[in-house]
């Protein structure tokens, strides 16, 4: 039986290391949030004047404080974008409080520490926005966030150093900084090619299993764009993405992702050359990819990074859900902890997929009415088709397969694993990323708070 080939993928490379695109500056520093005394506020400026921006935020029915205000700033700068999109000149993120579940006092702290970093900014507090991560139910220390705000003036730097600075300041229970880059090329006004750069940073390591959006990150890029064409980008790559991420099946209160364009490396606006959009999508879509991946990977506790790439489906979103459900399984990933080559529970999983919500579906591209039709719709196999393949290794096609078990856990001991499914009845295909169970993770969050 021959394996499965890997999925096509049309995406450039990318590199593992934070990238300062042009028309920033940025900075990493103490605010005193974190009883450690870690770095725990971060701050970006544009220096051009006002960016584009599009968001993703959390779908969880608690929003945090500071999704609740980033959705009223860009529905004031961009009336017709419904907080979706809209222009910034300031972003900052603190960690070590999520201000999460803090009622209107919390919402209050979040305006009023973007109304003193617009002050340093030289702006307005409705071109300020703020994401925010740690223990939910805990209310930012304003006072002490606010003297750090004032005091950061003339720290800012144009480096990639300060943008690491930024990833770093991000953390609370990652165990590493977390970022990625492409560079490429776009048309200039006069057709010549200009240098771009898409770099991002994130954070994220647990209460990961979200819908449509992501985390904590910022994806910044100096490639010319409007704000709503930078949306009309994100969602599509948030749903192929982040969405097809899970570490432990529990979507945050925080989710947030901001993709920032500043334009300032001078190329055209990517309006204006569909190849030119394309290019940016795909460049935008590489970096999600690796952050989600490197996100998966750092899982609370993890030890294995499980990627589960599925084709033979009906459609791309059937497919999703198939890979979606394996890595979200919770048997599946304690056999992956065990080096267990268990198929029959990623058989189980796909068995039970189901196609995801419609606000995913048409996030990802579906019009209302077949995202209406297909949600929630059981995922669609052929049992006698059905092929599942581990680590390369077939072990089952409609029926059993002989294969060295032994091998195969061995080979299961290397930090990934690769499932590979093919439904059997379509053409559709995607892939999602999750991680293993271990006892670490249970220890980490019996004691989160105390």
């Amino acid at each position: 039986m021959r394996p499965l080939p890997a999925l096509p993928s049309e995406l450039p490379e990318v590199e593992v290391a934070a990238r300062l695109p042009q028309g920033f500056e940025a900075l990493g520093t103490r605010a005193g949030i974190k009883d450690s005394g870690a770095p725990d506020l971060a701050v970006l400026l544009t220096t051009g004047g006002p960016a584009a921006v599009a968001a993703t935020f959390t779908t969880n029915r608690l929003p945090a404080a500071a999704v609740r205000m980033d959705q009223e700033h860009l529905a004031a700068t961009a009336p017709a974008g419904g907080g979706r999109y809209g222009w910034v000149e300031a972003l900052m993120c603190t960690s070590g409080c999520a201000n999460a579940a803090t009622g209107d006092a919390g919402l209050a702290d979040q305006r009023s520490l973007a109304a003193t970093l617009a002050t340093h900014a030289g702006t307005e507090p409705e071109r300020v926005l703020a994401m925010s991560t740690g223990l939910i139910g805990t209310r930012l220390p304003v006072r002490r966030v606010a003297d750090a705000l004032t005091a950061i003036s003339g720290s800012f730097r144009r480096d990639d150093e300060a943008y690491a600075d930024v990833a770093e300041a991000m953390r609370t229970t990652d165990s590493q900084a977390k970022a990625a880059a492409v560079r490429l090329e776009l048309p200039g006004p006069d057709g010549a090619p200009v240098p771009v750069t898409v770099g991002g940073v994130a954070k994220g390591v647990g209460m990961i299993h979200p819908h449509m959006a992501t985390m904590l990150s910022f994806v910044l890029t100096d490639a010319e764009a409007h704000p709503e064409t930078l949306q009309y980008l994100l969602r599509p790559i948030v749903a192929r993405t982040w969405n097809q991420t899970s570490v432990d099946g529990d979507q945050s209160t925080n989710d947030t992702v901001l993709l920032v364009a500043s334009g300032a490396a001078g190329a055209a606006p990517v309006e204006a050359d569909p190849s030119a959009l394309a290019a940016l999508g795909r460049a935008v879509e590489a970096v999600a990819r690796s952050l989600a991946r490197q996100q998966a990977a750092d899982g609370e506790g993890a030890a294995t990074l499980i990627t589960c790439a599925v084709s033979g489906a009906v459609d791309d979103a059937a497919a999703r859900a198939a890979a979606r459900a394996v890595i979200s399984s919770d048997l599946l990933k304690a056999a992956i902890h065990g080096a267990d080559p268990n198929w029959g529970r990623i058989a189980m999983a796909v068995g039970n997929a189901e196609i995801a919500p419609m606000s995913t579906l048409e996030a990802a591209g579906l019009e209302p009415d077949a995202a209406r039709a297909r949600a929630g719709q059981p995922v669609e196999l052929d049992p006698d088709r059905l092929q599942i393949d581990i680590e390369g290794i077939p072990v089952f096609a409609g029926l059993p397969l002989a294969y060295d078990e032994s091998a195969l856990s061995g080979r299961m001991r290397d930090g990934e694993v690769l499932i590979r499914v093919d439904l059997g009845v379509g053409h559709g295909s995607g892939e999602a990323f999750g991680c293993d169970l271990t006892c670490e993770y249970v220890i980490e969050n019996s004691e989160y708070s105390t």
